[in-house]
């Protein structure tokens, strides 16, 4: 059965950092384009980053740009989101998604991601 497990999150105060992990299980992240999700407080779960099939194209939403760092390793089946100068509106439960991939194109569109984590909380306090 495939299963997403997300670790890494933690209580940190304003402009510290954390990574977070999503570690694949049942299935092959080296066929799958990945995306990072957040939920924060009182506000519906949006897209923060997103990474192609191979790990060669990102994206990301405009308050993490330069902040955020998503990346993958295929041989360990691991999504990482690297987190810098977090800010406390980064606040939130932050989770993993996968979309199984037939081409190396990126994909954003929450809709058509199959797997989906439970995730993992980071607060940021002031």
């Amino acid at each position: 059965q495939a299963q997403l497990a997300e670790s890494g999150g933690d209580s940190v105060q304003a402009g510290g950092s954390l990574r977070l992990s999503c570690r694949a299980s049942g299935l092959s992240l080296g066929i799958y384009a990945m995306g990072w999700f957040r939920q924060r407080p009182g506000m519906e779960r949006e897209g923060v980053a997103y990474i192609n099939r191979g790990g060669s194209v990102t994206k990301y939403e405009d308050s993490v740009k330069g902040r955020f760092t998503i990346s993958k390793d295929n041989h360990k089946d691991t999504l990482y989101l690297q987190m810098n100068n977090l800010k406390p509106e980064d606040t939130a439960n932050y989770i993993c998604a996968a979309q199984q991939s037939f081409d190396n194109d990126l994909y954003t569109m929450e809709s058509n991601f199959q797997f989906w984590g439970q995730g993992t909380h980071v607060t940021v306090s002031s």
